[in-house]
């Protein structure tokens, strides 16, 4: 999963088996002009059923200058990365580079055929994968795309070639530190045939989730490129050392895409730190969509409540916020613009740092702040005023939309906001203080604990502060402590946090997005949770490629870890794009990519 800005997140994703029941992906729909009255065209058709991959559509014409919005700083070029696995970072890289198969609105994935005309499973034992590269497609300097950059891909993200930094390494700037290896690490061979056009892919282990290799919002990044600057031998990744690796990784990390060889509809022009990133199209470009746009512009606001204002100036086009109440009701004042609130695979959550002494240590003080929590007070003083539909989520892996959904949470009180039933599991476990000054059994001060949440981001400031009234009845003062929006991933990472809140933003895989976040040393399980059943349980799960099957041992393994209290689940993230009604083909994808994943074909409408 991929990490907001308002959030952060992963890819959750859903592959061959693991298919989504596509309910209407958009709870609520509204769009602009003169009358301010939704409309049937436009991004209010959106929340139709069966229009989530087509509404907004319309053919366009040359020119134009359309600036989007992303709320935080690009800092980290490498979304690959665990420090750049952020969701703008996403969707500013997808304008450049190619991956095999997209997500979609209606949550399905598409497999891209500028890069691959096919990928097939040819067998399930052992489970083999291959796949046709387009024979135009090529990087922009001119070197072919081919199987070397597949190989590379693999063995920089699976968690052996190119081991991770060691614990002694603060700055990471040794090894590699992928995201997720789900799937890599399950990976026995990846070789080229046919010039290297062919691609085949042969696994140790069955991985269900097969579709989210080598994209879903992880593109390839240029291998030759990495060979060249560490003096590795051009076309030949599979010997590339881990030093090699280590150097095309920090590169890439550290480097705009406009310094080397990209594969998109358009190429960066320039990156202007902490202000914008201004696109071209690509005369290299060989895809069937070839971009209408003289020039696309990511436009970095960090603060939110000036994006109604850009948009109503024309400073941007388009703007996809987390939205708040006021917010909406700005937008909905301006006149020419078209507006949808979607339901997508976002979800809001606190996590607790189990690296902490206290939170590590105690089970019953963990249950204690879930149950004090009342996620239908956080609600109703957020998101609700603005969607009455949202719901508890329950889940830490699956949506209420899609046919796999447990509700897995409420029966364990959790997220109640039962004041006394936390209390008595502190007394219960001979904790001291409670209500007043709490104390462990052995007599330590529990607290205080720092809340954090991302810069100018007012209903997470609100969430903290419902948290910290919740934890002062149970005798935990807490401070609040803002996070710069560009900091969330190196907060993250380096678990500087007792309690966060923020969004994953999944993909539709949940069985690599669980063993990523869940699974003991997962890349995402930034908060040191372990526990050897729920492990097995997803390792499975992420083998088996009955659907069914799979998602119940997810199931299983999510009742576990609610039990365990590490990270409690609070509601399906409402998402919210607002685009003057002169743009087509823009549209709301609620997943890990995001609205720019059609980028080529947005445009002018003619």
């Amino acid at each position: 999963m991929r990490a907001h800005s308002s959030a952060l997140t992963r890819g959750l994703a859903l592959a061959a088996g693991l298919t989504l029941a596509l309910a209407a992906c958009n709870s609520n729909g509204g769009g602009g002009g003169g009358s301010h009255k939704p409309s049937s065209s436009g991004l209010s058709s959106c929340s139709t059923q069966g229009k989530a991959n087509t509404c907004n559509a319309g053919a366009t014409k040359a020119g134009g200058s359309f600036t989007y919005t992303l709320e935080k700083n690009i800092q980290q070029w490498l979304v690959q990365d665990s420090n750049g696995n952020t969701f703008e970072n996403g969707e500013a890289i997808s304008v450049v580079l190619p991956q095999v198969y997209v997500p979609q609105p209606d949550f399905s994935v598409q497999l891209n055929t500028d890069l691959v005309t096919s990928a097939t499973q040819t067998s399930t034992s052992p489970q083999t994968i291959v796949y046709k590269i387009n024979p135009k497609a090529s990087w922009n300097d001119g070197t072919p795309i081919n199987a070397d950059d597949f190989i590379y891909y693999w063995r920089t993200n699976n968690g052996k070639d190119c081991p991770p930094p060691p614990a002694s390494d603060s700055t990471q700037t040794k090894g590699c530190l992928p995201q997720s290896t789900a799937g890599y690490d399950r990976i026995k061979s990846v070789t080229g045939s046919d010039g290297g056009k062919t691609v085949t892919v042969v696994l140790n282990k069955p991985f269900a989730d097969w579709k989210q290799l080598f994209g879903a919002g992880y593109p390839l990044y240029p291998a030759h490129v990495a060979e060249k600057l560490s003096g590795a031998k051009v076309g030949d990744a599979a010997h590339m050392t881990g030093t090699q690796m280590t150097q095309g990784w920090q590169y890439f990390g550290k480097t705009p895409p406009s310094k080397y060889a990209t594969a998109g509809p358009y190429k960066l022009q320039d990156w202007t730190d902490n202000d914008h990133a201004t696109f071209v199209p690509d005369p290299k470009w060989w895809g069937a969509h070839k971009p209408s746009l003289q020039r696309l512009i990511f436009k970095v606001i960090t603060d939110a409540t000036q994006e109604p204002t850009a948009l109503r100036n024309n400073e941007v086009q388009g703007i996809y916020p987390q939205p708040e109440v006021d917010l909406v009701n700005q937008i909905k004042a301006i006149p020419n613009v078209t507006y949808t609130i979607g339901a997508g695979l976002t979800w809001e959550h606190f996590d607790l740092n189990l690296h902490n002494p206290a939170l590590g240590k105690y089970l019953p003080l963990r249950k204690a702040i879930f149950t004090a929590i009342s996620i239908k007070d956080i609600m109703s003083k957020t998101v609700g005023q603005f969607d009455p539909n949202v719901k508890p989520l329950g889940n830490h892996n699956y949506m209420p939309v899609q046919s796999s959904y447990q509700d897995v949470v409420t029966g364990t009180g959790q997220g109640s906001g039962d004041v006394a039933k936390a209390k008595q599991y502190l007394t219960d476990a001979k904790f001291t203080g409670v209500g007043t000054a709490l104390k462990t059994p052995d007599g330590k001060a529990v607290g205080p604990f720092n809340c954090r949440y991302t810069t100018g981001n007012q209903i997470r400031q609100s969430e903290c502060q419902i948290l910290q009234s919740a934890l002062a009845s149970l005798g935990i003062k807490v401070t609040i402590k803002p996070i710069g929006a560009a900091d969330l991933g190196t907060v993250l990472t380096g678990h500087q946090y007792d309690i966060i809140v923020f969004a994953w933003v999944g993909s539709p895989f949940p069985g690599a997005n669980a063993q990523q976040n869940w699974v003991t040393g997962g890349g995402g399980n930034y908060g040191g949770y372990s526990n050897k059943e729920v492990d097995k349980l997803v390792n499975e799960a992420v083998g088996e490629l009955d659907p069914t099957k799979a998602a119940s041992l997810l199931n299983q393994a999510d009742a576990l870890m609610a039990k365990d209290a590490y990270v409690l689940p609070l509601y399906q993230k409402p998402t919210f794009l607002a685009v003057q009604t002169r743009w087509v083909n823009m549209r709301d994808n609620a997943t890990n990519v995001g609205p720019p994943y059609n980028i080529a074909e947005w445009g002018l409408k003619k």
